[in-house]
């Protein structure tokens, strides 16, 4: 290894870092916005809530239901985009 090589990796982490946590925040803020929906109606038309969609299940269960699977699904796409911006392959020891 070149003591260039050496050099350059740290700065390749710190980008990566960055990168990681800018989509992380993206994600983030993604989630509070969902978030937010369901507490606006909670706080302002509770009535909504008590509406049944999708056949016998009420629109707060759906929608609270809803608020964990996109939990997991933006997991998922966190770990993606950072492998992703890592450019892939098993994770380094």
């Amino acid at each position: 290894m070149s003591a260039h090589e050496s050099r350059s990796e740290p700065v390749n982490r710190a980008v990566t870092g960055s990168a990681s946590s800018r989509i992380g925040l993206t994600l983030f803020w993604i989630y509070v916005l969902l978030y937010a929906g369901f507490m606006v109606l909670v706080l302002f038309r509770p009535d909504l809530l008590s509406l049944r969609p999708f056949g016998g299940v009420n629109l707060a269960i759906a929608y609270g239901m809803g608020l964990i699977a996109g939990a997991f699904v933006l997991a998922i796409v966190y770990m993606a985009a950072c492998r992703a911006v890592e450019g892939g392959g098993p994770p380094r020891g």
